[in-house]
């Protein structure tokens, strides 16, 4: 089966969305999902999104403290572009229906870790979902937007995919396996959109969604896209520590309003030992705190404690964590909450220009699959529901002002199966899952050294080739498309890791603690 569209979107969160309705006026617009519609990582985020928007603010501000948070590697034109327009995105969410949270008649704003003014647009502790829900209601109603679940992309087609073999390394859409006639479809179009998220599952413990293993980010790469910043791996610090209930966060705003971390044998509220900012230090700096404390004193976990706050303020701002706490038996208005570092957000990816094209003609990316020049070596909180919004419109902008040259569609093979069977040992993928989030976890997380990355480049070596084997062998599944981009972003990350020399950031490596004087990107070739 072949689906054919103007402009194919890979991603139903808040980039894609934003770039499905902004090119909706003019193309017909394909957008897919790999599971259902909401299921990616807009929909779980919890704080909110950061703008210039009370007074005594400044553009200036947003700016400076979104440079500092990024260790100086951000690009300060990108920067500048996103912060500028964060006050006009906020306004066009209002449009669309999302019910931000209100004070004395005005947007009511919180302060979260590394900001300097309270800048946070937020509905109660679920902004993410909200924002979702508006932006699916706005696609869902436009007759030029099909969306398509359940649609897991496995490649970008390119010019060797064509019937008239080509080197061109135009991307003309992409192949993708159909959950629901577990068939291989192929979908083209003139423009593909990358919003794919990014690649959190490549770790033991995280916060990210099921389906955040890298996918956009080894597509690229295998098309011929530079990949930028992988080593920048962002450790939310709070992350609910329960044996039975995995990846639940803890929202920076907790912290924002007042919330304390202490040792949980002593009661040692102990971030002013780190940070004159104390608990609003960056997430970096905060995570690495608490890292350092766990692992001193042989702890499960530390804890974060807001009880001092009247409690119909604490059920007021943060509802959900709330109702969902005292589902686990703990009233965090009166008892603190266990919490340990896990992974959160992927500051690396694609390499794209600040209209969001790649490498490839025909190709763009927007959200957490890029590396924007935004986040630099660390993302500041609430700034990446912003990123989305930005760039998705840019993206689509740019398409629209350039419709004329992007490269036509060519005659394109259908996936051919003949090849391959069904195979009777899916443990191996399972297997080699686990493998990678463990020692990914182990040797390339929160704080690395020289050897534990060598030993993590040792390992994903021998995996990749097992990987490839399987993949040459056998009929492609959901779990097998996912590994073997898990495999390639895993290896992107640790050789990024490999070559940065210095401490900056989220990476933070023993055998260099110093930061050198200049800031510069880790770019990859293919």
């Amino acid at each position: 089966m072949s689906l054919d569209f103007d402009v194919l979107i890979v991603g139903s969160g808040a980039a894609g969305l934003t770039a499905a309705l902004n090119l909706a006026p003019n193309r017909r617009v394909g957008v897919i999902a790999k599971g259902a519609l909401g299921e990616g990582a807009t929909g779980w985020a919890q704080g909110g999104i950061a703008a210039v928007l009370e007074e005594g603010d400044s553009f200036e501000a947003h700016v400076r403290d979104t440079m500092i948070a990024g260790a100086g590697l951000n690009n300060l034109g990108v920067v500048e572009q996103v912060v500028g327009e964060a006050p006009a995105a906020i306004q066009r969410l209002i449009e669309l229906g999302v019910p931000f949270a209100e004070e004395a008649g005005a947007l009511h704003l919180t302060r979260e870790g590394g900001h300097s003014h309270r800048r946070i647009v937020h509905v109660a502790d679920a902004t993410g979902h909200a924002v979702q829900q508006a932006l699916e209601k706005a696609a869902v109603a436009h007759p030029n937007i099909t969306l398509v679940p359940d649609m897991v992309a496995i490649d970008l087609v390119t010019g060797r995919h064509a019937t008239s073999f080509s080197t061109s390394g135009a991307v003309h859409g992409l192949y993708a396996y159909n959950r629901k006639t577990r068939r291989v479809e192929t979908l083209t179009a003139r423009a593909t959109i990358l919003a794919s998220g990014g690649a959190g599952r490549a770790y033991l413990y995280s916060t990210a969604p099921r389906g955040a293993t890298g996918d956009g980010i080894a597509m690229a790469w295998r098309a011929g896209c530079r990949v930028s910043n992988m080593e920048m791996m962002q450790f939310h610090p709070t992350c609910l520590y329960n044996l039975a209930v995995k990846n639940f966060l803890i929202t920076e705003a907790v912290r924002g309003e007042g919330g304390q971390l202490k040792l949980p044998t002593t009661g040692e509220r102990f971030m002013p030992r780190f940070d004159e900012r104390a608990e609003l230090a960056p997430r970096d700096v905060v995570a690495r705190a608490i890292d350092h404390e766990i692992k001193r004193l042989g702890l499960d976990y530390v804890h974060l404690d807001i009880s001092h706050r009247e409690p119909d303020f604490v059920r007021g701002h943060f509802p959900n964590i709330y109702d969902k706490l005292m589902g686990l038996g703990i009233d965090i208005t009166r008892q603190p909450i266990p919490v340990v570092p896990a992974q959160h957000y992927t500051c690396g990816g694609v390499l794209v220009d600040p209209h969001g094209c790649t490498d490839a003609p025909g190709l763009y990316a927007a959200g957490e699959v890029t590396q924007s020049g935004l986040h630099g070596a660390n993302r500041l909180a609430s700034n990446s529901l912003l990123e989305c919004l930005v760039f998705g419109e840019a993206a689509a902008q740019h398409i629209d002002a350039h419709w004329d040259s992007l490269p036509a569609v060519p005659a394109i093979r259908e996936w051919d199966e003949s090849r391959v069977t069904n195979s009777d040992e899916e443990v191996v993928i399972q297997q080699c899952w686990g493998e990678i989030r463990r020692f990914m976890w182990n040797f390339v997380g929160i704080v690395r050294t020289t050897k534990r990355l060598e030993r993590a480049k040792h390992r994903i070596d021998m995996l990749r080739q097992e990987v490839r084997d399987y993949y040459a062998h056998f009929r492609v599944t959901p779990d097998l498309i996912e590994l073997r981009n898990l495999v390639e972003v895993a290896d992107l990350i640790i050789r990024s890791a490999l070559s940065r020399h210095e401490s900056r950031g989220l990476h933070y490596v023993l055998d260099y603690p110093r930061t050198l004087p200049e800031a510069v990107d880790t770019v990859l070739v293919p």
